[in-house]
């Protein structure tokens, strides 16, 4: 069953996105961006890696600019994005000079890759509001879905707490909210229950779950690790 995006859809559709650097990394930003109809940016300094994105159609726009050089990216409208990627993993100096120049001329979020712990600690220092490693990231949610395969979607609100979707299980089928006592029980709590077509915010405690809806639950990572599957 596909996730039904409650907390993808709880956000603005008006926001606009900057990524700078489209390699691997950052072409998947833009593509996964673009497809839930966001307008996106992309940027290179390597003409051949904006005219791919270019052919591929994974952004609304993508130019060629040194992201080093501010008044480039003022002049390509950067500094008017609501959220602005950082996608130069590799080259470090640029990583970290692209990151100062956005965040000081007022761009509201900054994300920005790294590639090492260090790294990571300088681009945190210089403004960015928050640092991605992709491969380690990319482990920990593979490992989820290898024991958590019922966990369809999850929002990360800190290092320890997490607003999670998860199909209802087959324990929890024909119960009340009340009958559960989540709360008592796993120290979670319950936002929306919902199925294809619509999500209930705040459900009452009588609640009936049924096997096959979803659950939008949010709680500490440890917490949310022990509820059935």
């Amino acid at each position: 069953m596909k996730s039904l995006n409650f907390l993808t859809n709880s956000r603005s559709k008006n926001r606009q996105f900057a990524v700078i650097g489209l390699g691997r990394f950052g072409r998947a930003v833009c593509t996964s961006l673009h497809k839930m109809g966001y307008e996106v940016l992309g940027t290179d300094i390597d003409q051949k890696l904006v005219t791919q994105v270019l052919t591929q159609k994974v952004a609304s726009h993508a130019i060629q600019l040194d992201s080093t050089e501010p008044e480039s990216l003022k002049e390509a409208g950067i500094f008017e994005m609501d959220t602005v990627i950082v996608a130069i993993g590799n080259y470090l100096q640029e990583s970290i000079i692209t990151t100062l120049n956005v965040k000081e001329a007022g761009v509201e979020q900054v994300v920005a890759k790294a590639s090492s712990e260090i790294h990571g600690k300088v681009l945190r220092r210089v403004g960015a509001d928050r640092v991605v490693f992709p491969e380690y990231e990319a482990g920990c949610a593979l490992a989820i879905n290898l024991t958590q395969p019922a966990f369809l979607e999850r929002f990360e609100l800190d290092t320890e707490n997490s607003i999670v979707e998860v199909l209802v299980p087959e324990a929890f089928h024909g119960k009340t909210l009340s009958q559960l006592d989540l709360r008592k029980c796993y120290g979670v709590n319950v936002l929306a229950i919902g199925n294809g077509e619509k999500f209930i915010t705040n459900p009452n405690p009588g609640q009936v779950l049924k096997k096959g809806l979803v659950m939008v639950v949010i709680g500490d990572n440890k917490n949310l690790q022990k509820l059935p599957i």
